[in-house]
């Protein structure tokens, strides 16, 4: 029996546990990213690990998210990313170098390496043929210490492409139709591999941003075969001797089957307020548009900037609606200068905005009150652009850039005949914004320049023998890491101050809830199902740390979060029964008996006794031998440290 893409690299990578499906197992970790929204906290819990230098091939620092500079905080914490990459051996990318997913494909990714990033979307590196993971920042610190990261062996799922995309339907369509099949909770627990004669059709910055939205199916990872077409791209980057051809045997065996004909693909759009909301041009009809993003790591390569360039040459965007572009990076944005790309959005009437994240993360762009935007990003939760009431749908750039001229969603097939987009035999390569760090005999010359904002990781204490206590909160089902703990360009320059940041903490839901928890002490949190889906940020447990939560009880939770709560000593509990749900309100007093006897003997289920009503409720608490160990010493630094000594 072959192996799949996905076993292959993966079985190169084992280093801890069995290769057996729904196992846990660790495997070796070549390159990591961070970017700075959450690189700050992760670059502390590095430093509290005690390791003088990275272990791993290739780690790399970038400043992409909180570039708004409106007081000191977001500068003082570049600052302090700057000088840790300098003394530990971390290379650093500056501010208005890029997107650090748009970066790290053109100028570190590599064929069947492994990457891990504290962002969600760092599956983008699966187009070009590696197992890139979103996750916490601690684990990716743990990595950066030479330390093994740890997954459940996944299920694999085949997406067979076949035939080729019509004339202005985009890859940004074959990701929604995904999505429209199988939800933003199809992909849990799978890596999603994609095969077929299709793929050569598909060029490395269209797989890229079919792999970055995967994030979107809460998939461990998305992955594409390293071809001729990565050859290619890898050429035009002067980075060819990294390639290699990597594929999956042909009798490979997956656990899910899906079929797609890319010929049967039309111009679709994610509606407010989830990324599995697709409907087509069709079905949504002639809607009036307030507002234009294009950019993101999801769609901001050289190739779509080209066509968004054809389709406004000589045209003006509609006096009702505003245009912002945004380049993926210093690369993209100076070809298009080159070219002459550039002064075409220019006087088209385009807002151009520097080479970074921006209104993705609410980050600046924000739309006016109950405003429909369309953009070009990878998701549309409600509040996340920074306007409550906003409407925000996700579409390709094709789709974005015709609807900027008409002044309403239109089919850019309405544009006729396509020409020829190619990428570049060259690409204009000029690393000067990458800083390399201090040589390891400079290494300890370098200091640490730390601001008034950056605050120490919050103090952690080993599992309670017993857990009694109030239920501070109760949420719904697909509660994602913005509810918990959003974004904006208020709430972002405090990610390295857990105290101050944990005032903003669940507000999105409920107001109180920071005053509430931190009046209560302790107490825990139940939600519904896929709770936590969304952005890898750790801060969504951190901070809930800080405020005193000892367990989270759920019908189900998402990959990354599940993992960020264990990884701060925060108990993860699930129903046995959904309907139990019912059983337990907001301000109940509950209690845990003997709780950390029964995990440390590796007991799976656990009563929760309800004290305002009398009733007993099961539920699980699925921890391997690791985890446990994790919840045992109170949180991965604990951990990590006592096994460091």
């Amino acid at each position: 029996m072959g192996l799949t893409l996905t076993e292959k690299i993966l079985k190169d990578h084992v280093v801890d546990g069995e290769f057996v499906k729904g196992q846990e197992i660790g495997i070796k970790i070549d390159q990591t990213l961070t970017q700075d929204a959450t690189g700050t906290m992760a670059y502390l819990e590095f430093e509290a690990m005690g390791v003088p230098r990275v272990r791993t091939e290739r780690s790399v620092a970038y400043i992409d998210h909180n570039t708004l500079q409106s007081g000191f905080e977001n500068a003082d914490d570049h600052r302090f990313i700057g000088s840790v990459a300098k003394k530990h051996g971390i290379y650093f990318s500056r501010p208005g170098n890029g997107i650090c997913h748009q970066v790290h494909l053109e100028r570190f990714g590599v064929p069947g390496k492994t990457l891990i990033g504290s962002d969600s979307h760092t599956p983008t590196g699966g187009g070009i043929g590696m197992i890139a993971i979103g996750a916490g920042g601690l684990d990716v610190a743990v990595a950066m210490g030479g330390g093994a990261y740890y997954i459940t062996y996944p299920k694999i799922v085949k997406v067979n492409l076949t035939g080729k995309l019509s004339p202005w339907v985009a890859a940004k369509d074959v990701i929604l139709e995904v999505l429209k099949r199988l939800s933003v909770k199809g992909g849990v627990g799978k890596v999603i591999e994609y095969t077929g004669e299709g793929v050569k059709t598909l060029s490395v910055p269209e797989r890229a941003t079919i792999t970055n939205m995967g994030a979107e199916l809460g998939a461990t990872t998305s992955i594409f075969p390293s071809d001729e077409v990565t050859l290619e791209f890898l050429k035009a980057q002067d980075r060819a001797d990294v390639w290699k051809e990597l594929k999956a045997d042909d009798d490979a065996v997956y656990d899910e089957i899906v079929e797609i004909d890319l010929s049967q693909i039309v111009p679709m759009a994610a509606c407010p307020h989830s990324p599995d909301n697709v409907k087509t041009c069709e079905e949504i009809g002639r809607l009036k548009i307030d507002q234009v993003c294009i950019g993101s790591c999801t769609n901001s390569s050289f190739m779509d900037m080209m066509k968004v360039a054809y389709i406004l040459k000589g045209k003006t965007v509609h006096p009702d609606v505003s245009l912002s572009i945004a380049p993926g990076s210093k690369q993209v944005l100076n070809m298009l200068a080159q070219n002459g790309a550039l002064s075409i959005m220019i006087d088209a009437g385009a807002r151009i905005l520097e080479s970074a994240c921006g209104p993705c993360i609410g980050m600046g762009q924000s739309p006016n009150s109950k405003g429909v935007s369309l953009r070009t990003f990878n998701r549309n939760f409600e509040g996340r652009s920074g306007t409550k009431d906003g409407q925000i749908y996700l579409v390709s750039p094709e789709m974005a850039a015709v609807s900027a001229l008409n002044g309403y969603l239109t089919d850019p097939r309405t544009l006729g005949e396509m020409p020829q987009f190619s990428l570049p035999a060259q690409f204009t390569i000029n690393d000067n914004m990458i800083v390399p760090p201090a040589a390891e005999e400079e290494m300890d010359k370098v200091e640490i320049l730390r601001g008034p904002n950056i605050k120490p990781f919050p103090e952690t204490s080993p599992l309670d023998d017993s857990i009694e206590c109030a239920v501070s909160l109760k949420v719904g089902d697909n509660i994602t890491t913005d509810h918990i703990m959003p974004a904006g360009a208020k709430i972002l320059p405090l990610r390295s101050n857990i105290p101050a940041i944990s005032q903003h903490c669940f507000t999105v839901c409920d107001e109180d809830f920071p005053r509430r928890a931190k009046n209560l002490g302790r107490s825990i949190i139940v939600g519904g199902s896929n709770y936590g889906q969304g952005s890898s940020r750790e801060h969504a447990a951190l901070a809930p740390l800080y405020l005193g939560i000892k367990a989270v009880l759920v019908k189900s939770f998402a990959r990354i979060h599940r993992a960020n709560l264990i990884n701060a000593g925060i108990l993860p509990l699930t129903f046995v029964n959904e309907e139990d749900y019912d059983k337990i309100g907001q301000g109940d007093e509950i209690a845990i008996s003997d709780v950390r006897a029964a995990v440390a003997d590796g007991k799976t289920q656990l009563t929760v006794v309800n004290k305002t009503t009398g009733a007993q409720i099961p539920v699980l608490c699925e921890l391997t031998g690791r985890t446990k160990d994790i919840v045992l010493a109170g949180g991965l630094l604990d951990y990590t440290r006592e096994a460091l000594k």
